[in-house]
Protein backbone atom coordinates (compact mmCIF):
# COMPACT_ATOMS: atom_id res chain seq x y z
CA UNK A 1 0.00 0.00 0.00
CA UNK A 2 1.54 3.55 -1.06
CA UNK A 3 2.20 5.89 1.89
CA UNK A 4 1.22 9.16 1.03
CA UNK A 5 1.52 12.72 3.79
CA UNK A 6 -0.73 15.68 3.41
CA UNK A 7 0.65 19.15 4.50
CA UNK A 8 -2.38 21.27 4.30
CA UNK A 9 -2.25 24.98 4.95
CA UNK A 10 -2.77 29.02 3.58
CA UNK A 11 0.62 28.49 1.82
CA UNK A 12 0.42 32.43 1.81
CA UNK A 13 3.29 32.38 0.34
CA UNK A 14 4.64 29.11 1.04
CA UNK A 15 8.44 29.14 2.71
CA UNK A 16 11.27 26.87 3.36
CA UNK A 17 9.90 26.00 7.08
CA UNK A 18 6.69 24.26 5.18
CA UNK A 19 9.21 22.43 2.66
CA UNK A 20 11.05 21.03 6.23
CA UNK A 21 8.55 20.13 7.62
CA UNK A 22 7.11 17.48 4.23
CA UNK A 23 10.66 16.66 3.50
CA UNK A 24 11.96 15.84 7.16
CA UNK A 25 8.49 13.84 8.02
CA UNK A 26 8.57 12.00 4.17
CA UNK A 27 11.96 10.78 4.80
CA UNK A 28 11.80 9.72 8.72
CA UNK A 29 8.51 7.88 8.04
CA UNK A 30 9.63 6.44 4.80
CA UNK A 31 6.52 8.14 2.77
CA UNK A 32 6.29 7.72 -0.91
CA UNK A 33 5.20 10.78 -1.23
CA UNK A 34 3.86 14.11 0.61
CA UNK A 35 1.67 16.96 -1.15
CA UNK A 36 1.45 20.32 -0.27
CA UNK A 37 -2.39 21.28 -0.04
CA UNK A 38 -3.12 24.89 -0.20
CA UNK A 39 -6.62 25.49 1.51
CA UNK A 40 -9.28 27.12 -1.00
CA UNK A 41 -10.09 30.14 1.24
CA UNK A 42 -8.10 31.16 3.80
CA UNK A 43 -8.97 31.21 7.31
CA UNK A 44 -8.36 35.27 7.66
CA UNK A 45 -9.61 38.49 6.12
CA UNK A 46 -7.80 39.10 2.68
CA UNK A 47 -5.42 42.27 3.09
CA UNK A 48 -5.04 44.36 -0.23
CA UNK A 49 -2.35 42.72 -2.98
CA UNK A 50 -2.81 39.44 -0.91
CA UNK A 51 -2.76 36.36 -3.19
CA UNK A 52 -5.42 34.48 -4.45
CA UNK A 53 -6.18 31.06 -4.04
CA UNK A 54 -4.57 30.06 -7.58
CA UNK A 55 -2.11 32.06 -6.98
CA UNK A 56 -1.28 30.53 -3.52
CA UNK A 57 -1.62 27.00 -5.66
CA UNK A 58 1.11 28.41 -8.36
CA UNK A 59 3.31 29.30 -5.50
CA UNK A 60 3.24 25.73 -4.18
CA UNK A 61 4.10 24.21 -7.68
CA UNK A 62 7.00 26.52 -7.92
CA UNK A 63 8.35 25.69 -4.12
CA UNK A 64 8.10 21.73 -4.49
CA UNK A 65 9.29 21.36 -8.39
CA UNK A 66 13.07 20.48 -7.40
CA UNK A 67 12.85 18.34 -4.37
CA UNK A 68 12.03 14.80 -5.25
CA UNK A 69 9.03 13.46 -3.26
CA UNK A 70 6.98 16.37 -2.12
CA UNK A 71 4.09 17.50 -5.22
CA UNK A 72 1.10 19.82 -4.92
CA UNK A 73 -2.51 18.95 -4.61
CA UNK A 74 -4.95 21.50 -6.20
CA UNK A 75 -7.88 18.73 -4.50
CA UNK A 76 -9.29 21.71 -1.58
CA UNK A 77 -8.70 24.77 -4.07
CA UNK A 78 -10.22 23.15 -7.53
CA UNK A 79 -13.56 22.44 -4.92
CA UNK A 80 -13.78 26.05 -3.58
CA UNK A 81 -15.18 26.60 -0.40
CA UNK A 82 -14.20 26.79 3.03
CA UNK A 83 -12.87 22.84 3.30
CA UNK A 84 -12.62 20.84 6.81
CA UNK A 85 -9.81 18.44 6.75
CA UNK A 86 -12.62 15.49 7.58
CA UNK A 87 -14.75 16.13 4.83
CA UNK A 88 -11.31 16.48 2.17
CA UNK A 89 -9.94 12.93 3.61
CA UNK A 90 -12.92 11.18 3.43
CA UNK A 91 -13.02 11.89 -0.31
CA UNK A 92 -9.83 11.68 -0.81
CA UNK A 93 -9.77 7.89 0.91
CA UNK A 94 -13.13 7.01 -1.71
CA UNK A 95 -11.12 8.13 -4.67
CA UNK A 96 -8.15 6.73 -3.35
CA UNK A 97 -8.58 3.60 -1.41
CA UNK A 98 -5.14 1.99 -1.97
CA UNK A 99 -3.50 4.65 -0.26
CA UNK A 100 -2.63 5.00 3.32
CA UNK A 101 -2.89 8.93 4.23
CA UNK A 102 -0.67 10.48 6.51
CA UNK A 103 -2.06 13.67 7.55
CA UNK A 104 0.59 16.26 8.70
CA UNK A 105 0.12 18.97 11.55
CA UNK A 106 2.22 21.31 13.40
CA UNK A 107 2.34 21.27 17.48
CA UNK A 108 -0.05 25.17 17.33
CA UNK A 109 -2.66 22.49 15.98
CA UNK A 110 -1.91 19.10 18.00
CA UNK A 111 -2.84 21.82 20.94
CA UNK A 112 -6.29 22.26 19.03
CA UNK A 113 -7.57 19.21 18.22
CA UNK A 114 -10.48 18.51 20.46
CA UNK A 115 -11.67 21.72 18.64
CA UNK A 116 -11.74 19.89 14.87
CA UNK A 117 -14.81 18.95 12.90
CA UNK A 118 -15.79 15.68 13.34
CA UNK A 119 -12.29 14.84 15.00
CA UNK A 120 -13.64 11.20 16.34
CA UNK A 121 -14.32 10.05 13.16
CA UNK A 122 -11.40 12.14 11.48
CA UNK A 123 -8.61 9.68 13.56
CA UNK A 124 -10.06 6.39 11.92
CA UNK A 125 -9.20 7.95 8.98
CA UNK A 126 -5.88 9.19 8.95
CA UNK A 127 -2.70 8.86 10.54
CA UNK A 128 -1.71 11.65 12.21
CA UNK A 129 1.77 12.89 12.15
CA UNK A 130 2.89 15.78 14.65
CA UNK A 131 5.49 18.07 14.18
CA UNK A 132 6.48 20.56 17.31
CA UNK A 133 6.45 23.92 17.03
CA UNK A 134 8.27 26.45 19.48
CA UNK A 135 5.84 27.71 21.89
CA UNK A 136 3.61 24.74 21.26
CA UNK A 137 2.85 21.45 23.75
CA UNK A 138 1.94 19.63 21.08
CA UNK A 139 0.54 16.81 23.58
CA UNK A 140 -2.85 15.26 22.83
CA UNK A 141 -4.87 12.25 23.50
CA UNK A 142 -5.93 11.52 20.31
CA UNK A 143 -3.59 9.02 18.17
CA UNK A 144 -1.15 11.10 16.73
CA UNK A 145 2.96 9.98 15.85
CA UNK A 146 5.20 12.50 16.39
CA UNK A 147 8.39 13.49 14.37
CA UNK A 148 10.98 14.90 15.72
CA UNK A 149 12.48 17.52 12.86
CA UNK A 150 14.69 20.89 13.02
CA UNK A 151 12.43 23.65 13.99
CA UNK A 152 12.37 26.90 12.58
CA UNK A 153 10.69 29.80 13.96
CA UNK A 154 9.19 31.27 10.13
CA UNK A 155 5.58 32.51 9.61
CA UNK A 156 3.81 33.29 6.26
CA UNK A 157 3.22 36.56 8.29
CA UNK A 158 6.78 37.47 8.48
CA UNK A 159 7.53 36.74 4.75
CA UNK A 160 4.74 39.26 3.98
CA UNK A 161 5.78 41.72 6.36
CA UNK A 162 9.36 41.63 4.45
CA UNK A 163 7.41 42.00 1.25
CA UNK A 164 5.71 45.20 2.13
CA UNK A 165 8.75 46.61 3.63
CA UNK A 166 10.90 45.67 1.31
CA UNK A 167 12.56 43.78 3.85
CA UNK A 168 14.56 40.83 2.95
CA UNK A 169 13.41 37.01 2.02
CA UNK A 170 16.11 35.21 0.96
CA UNK A 171 17.04 31.93 2.11
CA UNK A 172 13.85 32.08 3.64
CA UNK A 173 11.56 31.13 0.59
CA UNK A 174 12.42 29.27 -2.74
CA UNK A 175 14.05 32.09 -5.18
CA UNK A 176 11.18 31.12 -7.59
CA UNK A 177 8.69 32.20 -5.29
CA UNK A 178 10.30 35.02 -4.97
CA UNK A 179 10.32 36.17 -8.32
CA UNK A 180 6.48 35.20 -8.90
CA UNK A 181 5.52 37.49 -5.78
CA UNK A 182 7.50 40.09 -6.98
CA UNK A 183 5.96 39.29 -10.79
CA UNK A 184 2.82 39.55 -9.22
CA UNK A 185 2.98 42.62 -7.23
CA UNK A 186 1.92 40.34 -4.26
CA UNK A 187 2.05 41.55 -0.28
CA UNK A 188 3.03 45.44 -1.54
CA UNK A 189 6.00 43.95 -3.27
CA UNK A 190 7.87 46.08 -5.99
CA UNK A 191 9.16 44.25 -9.14
CA UNK A 192 12.80 43.10 -9.10
CA UNK A 193 13.48 45.74 -11.53
CA UNK A 194 12.16 48.40 -8.67
CA UNK A 195 13.65 46.93 -6.00
CA UNK A 196 17.69 46.83 -7.59
CA UNK A 197 17.15 50.26 -8.50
Amino acid sequence: MKKIGILGGTFNPPHIGHLIVANEVKQSLGLDEVRLMPTAVPPHKTAPGDATAEQRLQMVELAVMAIDGLTVSAFEVGRGGVSYTFDTMRQLTQIEPEIEFYFIIGGDMIDLLPKWHRIEELVTLVNFIGVGRPGTNGTTDYPIIMVDIPQIELSSTLIRQRFSENGAVQLLIPPAVEAFIREEGLYGSCTVENRNR
